[in-house]
């Protein structure tokens, strides 16, 4: 197989993953139509950065280590679970709070800098991503890739899934949606905060109960 066909198989997997609704959905959508375009943007690339970093570790074979020491796979995804919960608590706390429909691109709230950092931190929150990226990668690699795929992957990764949450973003941060948003705004931010906490107690669930079998 060649080393094109392997980076397209791989690409194409973690697009698809990318595009199923999660935490990082919801918080990139809600960061480009609550502050500005330019924080989505920012937070996407926060995204991107951190399944580049996801697909470094699954090559260096981290995830393998997370399957073998059960102990710190249960205690990240307990990690990742609170992570989750505490932002849908500011979700919901946010949500009575009016949307400021004017000068949306001058990006008040958040700094680029805490909005990348946001979505850094949220794509890492989640150890699932990690084994996802392992099972992707063990079905596609060969068994001594060629150095040219352990060099291109990470940052092809970024490109991936930086431009599909860009893309998120752009639609999102649109004149239309924002007044759509704006509207019903306590009812989307509750909505997105119960979806990010119903994310965070399966992932806290799903430990204690592997813990206890």
């Amino acid at each position: 197989m060649s080393s094109s066909i392997v980076i397209l198989g791989i690409l194409t997997a973690i697009l698809i993953g990318a595009m199923s609704p999660g935490p990082s959905f919801v918080l990139v959508s809600h960061t480009a139509i609550r502050q500005s375009r330019a924080a989505g943007l920012a937070t996407a690339l926060g995204m991107g950065a951190g399944g580049a970093i996801f697909a470094a570790l699954a090559l260096a074979g981290l995830s393998a280590l997370l399957v073998r020491v059960e102990w710190l796979h249960l205690a990240l995804k307990v990690l990742g679970g609170l992570y989750l919960l505490y932002l849908a608590s500011r979700l919901w706390r946010g949500a009575a709070e009016p949307l400021a429909m004017d000068m949306p691109e001058q990006g008040r709230g958040r700094s680029p800098l805490r909005s990348f950092l946001l979505g850094l931190t949220t794509q890492l929150s989640n150890p699932k991503t990690a084994v996802i990226y392992a099972s992707i990668f063990v079905a596609f690699l060969p068994a001594d890739p060629d150095m040219s795929l352990l060099v291109t992957l990470p940052p092809a990764v970024f490109v991936v899934e930086a431009g599909w949450y860009a893309l998120v973003a752009l639609v999102f941060s649109a004149t239309v949606a924002r007044i759509a948003y704006g509207k019903a705004k306590a009812w989307i931010d509750r909505t997105a905060a119960l979806v990010m906490a119903g994310l965070g107690a399966r992932l806290i669930f799903e430990s204690v109960r592997t813990r206890l079998a």
